[in-house]
């Protein structure tokens, strides 16, 4: 294997000279340093990359931390679809991704900051996090710099990226309020979830803009779980027969909310209106497909990654950033 000091020994300087080159330094002559590079070049010469960050602090590399990552999480492709986003702008950034993921009985045996540093990571992007979630409080604590996705906190380390989920929660109960329904129910996700704390705001938000009144017991959670969402649903139209229209806070759960309508033998869309939240790949292919309120999954994760390598060469400070909706009208929805 090619060294520095091969390097040094055939371009006929020192080894110090070779590697002030090598990492970018200003203080080498333009000539040498181009002589440098072509002697790499021919000797094909691979820089030890662990070797080049512990010299210079700097390991180029980001970790992803996420929680509650499973067989049943990979329906909704959510998860994979903001990796997608934050690989694409490392790659372009010359940086490396490093995933990692976490559940209770790991965050007892490592700290946040143990777990960051064994990896030898500048920094974290954090997907999936419960917002009572112990490693939460660590980052907070923590000087490594870290984007959330999802959970609106903001340090002098700590910025975020989300979507504007109280407006795109509002624009699915708006569209179900102009097509006519004045029953309409909600199935959340959980009270961990920020996102869940949102989307009831704009369902709340868009019933009382409308004179309706809003009614907790019509709400229930789905905990973002297909099967549990039927089972609620399926309990919240035996009781409140009355309901015609259920917004559903994640489409894995709206699907679970199909199940519970053939259950109890209701029809889609024509006694019962169904609208979703993510746009996830198997909304289109429903059964009938879903209305639902897409986010851009991928851009949650790029933007996550552009921010954190902003901080992370100093060309920006933590900040938050909010990205938009659209409603997407398909066919699991209808006119009273």
């Amino acid at each position: 294997m090619t060294t520095i000091k091969d390097i040094a020994r055939v371009a006929g300087v020192s080894v110090t000279t070779v590697s002030r080159a090598l990492n970018g330094y200003d203080d080498v002559n333009e000539a040498t340093r181009r002589k440098i590079m072509q002697v790499a070049k021919d000797l094909n010469y691979s820089p030890n990359i662990l070797a080049r960050g512990l010299v210079m602090n700097k390991s180029k590399t980001i970790g992803l931390l996420v929680s509650g990552m499973n067989r049943q999480s990979a329906k909704d492709h959510f998860t994979f679809e903001v990796l997608s986003g934050i690989n694409e702008c490392v790659s372009e950034k010359d940086y490396d991704l490093v995933l990692f993921s976490t559940n209770s009985t790991k965050q007892r045996e490592k700290t946040y900051s143990q777990l960051c540093r064994e990896r030898r990571v500048d920094g974290v992007i954090l997907s999936g996090i419960k917002t009572d979630d112990p490693y939460l409080q660590e980052v907070v604590d923590s000087d490594i710099p870290c984007i959330l996705i999802d959970i609106p906190i903001l340090t002098d380390t700590v910025g975020y990226v989300t979507t504007d989920n109280v407006l795109g929660a509002k624009k699915a109960v708006d569209y179900l309020i102009r097509l006519g329904h004045s029953h309409i129910g909600m199935v959340n996700g959980h009270n961990q979830a920020f996102v869940s704390e949102r989307r009831l705001e704009g369902y709340r938000e868009s019933l009382e803009s409308a004179g309706l009144t809003f009614n907790p017991e019509w709400v229930v959670n789905g905990a973002y779980d297909e099967e549990t969402a039927r089972e609620e649903a399926a309990k919240l139209l035996t009781l409140y027969p009355e309901m015609t229209a259920i917004f559903c806070a994640s489409d894995l759960m709206a699907l679970g909310v199909l199940k519970a309508a053939k259950q109890l033998d209701r029809k889609v869309p024509e006694q019962l209106s169904v609208a979703g939240y993510d746009d996830i790949q198997l909304a289109s292919y429903a059964s009938p497909p879903l209305t639902t309120v897409s986010q851009d999954k991928f851009q949650l994760g790029y933007q996550a990654a552009t921010m954190l390598i902003q901080m992370l060469e100093g060309s920006a400070q933590p900040h938050a950033m909010t990205l938009e909706t659209q409603l997407v009208e398909r066919e699991s929805t209808m006119k009273r």
